[in-house]
């Protein structure tokens, strides 16, 4: 039976990674995801899991102790936030490459400079290549059951591709929110137990993991990480339908809100999508028909679903909280652009929320104002924009 309690967005993360006790956590502490890991350290300390906690000396040396934990055959996880990420990327792009299941909990925050510890996606984005899977939480009860699917995904034989579980900084780490936990048996046998593919200590059938890979192979090793993530995507599906049956919540690549009858819409990923969720309902009060598109898995990116799910409507405003500099728009903006290519989507682009910048629902009902002059006119100008920065 579920147990309901109220807990920060760090506190759902921790507590999910204790019920699942993986065999190793590779720790290193940075703001806004300190605490996640200090909470954990705290189940150790007490008993309450067998995990080996490996206290390190950098993020970097955090996802290298992931890397050799799991391809010694461990269940593996870490955490981490903006330039604990980008310290970490010569690895996290091994740990993607070596197929490695590892699960990460990114706390999402700007990237410096100009310093900053408020959220924006910046890091998270600038990892969209890196072979990572990349789910994203809308609250605290998203952060925990995401974190449980996590890791069925990455540790499914025919995927086999580390995942990244991300969560606002501070907008859902620090913040208190009420969500139903479920007991340590039932979400231990949903996450089974964990059957490594291969084992660097296991000498009686030895294998190499990272060997030198110049024009020989080095092709053929990318293409199968494509075909894995290629993969991914039937197993993201068939597991959030287990996870739907166990805990009544249901999940996929996205949540659509009042979507089906709209005239406009705005996509948007995090926790942004619940300030877009009432500010959709009250353009609905004032007549106007709004729709909320929230995306939760970025990688591997479901362009066609999301487009159909976006055909029938007159304008698409697409918010992005992070830049692609030199380019028009952010990263969720021109994934979805390039997905919709050939149809007849109007898109406009929204910068937002940078270095935890507040966006409110009068920022989102502004943009659905302007959704419905592009649905009239027919005309997009301009292209994109950015919500609530001083001029």
């Amino acid at each position: 039976m579920a147990e309901k309690v109220a807990l920060t967005g760090n506190d759902a993360a921790a507590t999910a990674f204790k019920q699942v006790n993986p065999d190793v956590a590779a720790v290193y502490p940075i703001t806004p995801q300190t605490e996640l890991m200090q909470l954990f350290a705290g189940f150790v300390a007490d008993g309450l899991v067998d995990t080996e906690l490996v206290a390190v000396e950098s993020e970097h040396s955090a996802m290298s102790a992931a890397v050799g934990a799991s391809a010694a055959g461990a269940r593996v996880f870490t955490a981490t936030s903006s330039q604990g990420l980008a310290l970490m990327w010569e690895i996290v792009y091994i740990a993607a490459s070596l197929r490695l299941p590892i699960v990460m909990a990114t706390v999402n925050r700007a990237l410096s400079g100009p310093i900053n510890i408020h959220c924006d996606h910046s890091d998270s984005m600038g990892a969209r290549d890196s072979g990572w899977i990349q789910i994203f939480s809308e609250n605290a009860q998203e952060v925990y059951d995401n974190i449980f699917q996590a890791f069925r995904i990455a540790e499914d034989h025919n995927v086999l591709v580390p995942v990244m579980v991300t969560l606002d900084g501070f907008i859902l780490s620090h913040t208190m929110e009420t969500l139903e936990l479920l007991p340590d048996d039932v979400v231990k046998e949903f996450v089974g137990e964990f059957e490594p593919a291969t084992n660097l200590l296991e000498v009686k059938n030895p294998v190499k993991i990272g060997p030198l890979h110049l024009t020989d192979f080095y092709f053929e090793t990318k293409r199968a990480q494509v075909e894995a993530m290629e993969r991914a995507r039937g197993a993201i599906l068939d597991v959030a339908d287990e996870w739907e049956k166990l805990s009544g919540r249901k999940y996929g690549y996205f949540d659509e809100y009042r979507l089906d009858d709209a005239d406009v819409a705005v996509v948007v990923l995090g926790s942004a999508a619940g300030t877009a969720k009432d500010a959709c309902d009250q353009m609905r009060d004032e007549g106007v028909k709004a729709g909320v598109l929230k995306l939760r898995v970025f990688r591997p990116f479901p362009g066609k679903e999301i487009t159909t799910a976006l055909r029938h409507l007159k304008a698409v405003g697409v918010m992005d909280r992070s830049c692609s500099f030199g380019l028009e728009g952010g990263p969720l903006f021109n994934e979805i652009r390039a997905a919709a290519y050939d149809t007849d989507l109007k898109l406009t682009g929204q910068i937002y929320g940078l270095g935890g910048r507040d966006v409110t629902i009068d920022h989102i009902k502004s943009i659905y104002a302007e959704l419905g002059k592009v649905a009239e006119s027919g005309r997009i100008d301009p292209l994109t924009w950015f919500v609530g920065v001083r001029d």
